[in-house]
């Protein structure tokens, strides 16, 4: 849940005030009168929340909305930061890429405003491609550097707890993220699966656990766009809530991560710092026992620390 009406709120939509809320795990207080919205899901293994089919009122198409804005400016072009996003808009038709680029967040829906950042999505390999291509237009996004890189680093260390600057900072400059060249509003783009990707559509995972341990990565062919999936080797389990954890070292082979903040940060051949929860999954490329990351926990902050 992005946006809760709240009078006390500074974005409006749909002629009411709302609230932003930039963690997941808070929609269970904030949807704490309507269980209808707790749903189980066997694909995770957890309840997660969602809102009934039925109480969908409007559907936003990250496609269509940076086509609209390209074609109706209207009040983006009035915004500092949605000036930068026209520029980007044009960089993206000029990339040939409108069906693979995408915008989310405020500009999505349209309650952007100054502080806004513009949050961007790509699809499947061709829109990765594409959305490199764009962010090494340096006209457009210029790259966090020297001074730049403490603002990421505050940006980035409340949801990256007890990482050192120079690991996250490495681990960070990895992912397609900028500042632009006009107002200097912070812009990202998450790497999503193709609409036809089938990776995830026969798995099954049930919750065994919570564990945190040092891995090293062994594939990260399927860790380039959300949800990720990198291939791991155990070295080592910190801290476990199941006995004899030392059992299932040499059985865990993967992590799964729904956090953006993950895909693409890590490389075969990175140690990695994991706190999730040990699932076993069935069902496509995944088979076994593995570390899952997910938002939707309220008992602890699940991580992935690259170690250096």
């Amino acid at each position: 849940m992005k946006y809760h009406a709240d009078e006390k709120g500074d974005r409006r939509l749909f002629n009411r005030r709302y609230r932003q809320n930039s963690v997941v795990s808070k929609s269970f207080g904030i949807l704490a009168d309507r269980p209808e919205c707790y749903v189980y899901s066997d694909t995770l293994g957890c309840v997660i929340t969602g809102l009934p089919r039925d109480d969908v009122a409007v559907h936003y198409s990250c496609r269509r909305a940076l086509s609209t804005i390209q074609d109706v400016p209207g009040s983006v072009a009035d915004n500092a930061v949605g000036k930068d996003l026209l520029a980007i808009v044009e960089g993206v038709a000029d990339l040939g890429a409108q069906k693979d680029i995408g915008v989310t967040g405020s500009f999505l829906v349209g309650c952007f405003n100054e502080r806004s950042d513009i949050d961007l999505v790509c699809y499947g390999a061709e829109g990765y491609q594409a959305a490199r291509e764009l962010f090494g237009q340096r006209d457009l996004i210029r790259p966090y550097e020297d001074s730049d890189l403490n603002q990421l680093y505050l940006r980035r260390a409340k949801y990256l707890e007890g990482s050192s600057f120079d690991a996250l900072i490495k681990q960070e400059r990895r992912k397609l993220q900028g500042l632009t060249t006009g107002s200097g509003a912070h812009v990202n783009c998450e790497p999503l699966r193709a609409d036809d990707d089938r990776t995830f559509a026969r798995v099954s995972s049930k919750e065994v656990g919570e564990m945190s341990l040092l891995a090293t990565i062994t594939d990260h062919t399927e860790g380039l766009t959300t949800p990720a999936v990198y291939g791991i080797r155990v070295t080592a389990i910190l801290r476990s809530s199941i006995d004899e954890p030392g059992s299932f070292a040499r059985r865990i082979g993967f992590v799964r991560s729904y956090l953006g903040a993950y895909t693409g940060a890590f490389r075969a051949g990175d140690t990695v710092h994991l706190s999730g929860k040990l699932v076993h999954t069935q069902g496509g490329i995944l088979n076994g026992f593995g570390i899952e990351l997910t938002p939707w926990n309220v008992s602890a902050l699940y991580v992935a620390n690259l170690v250096t």
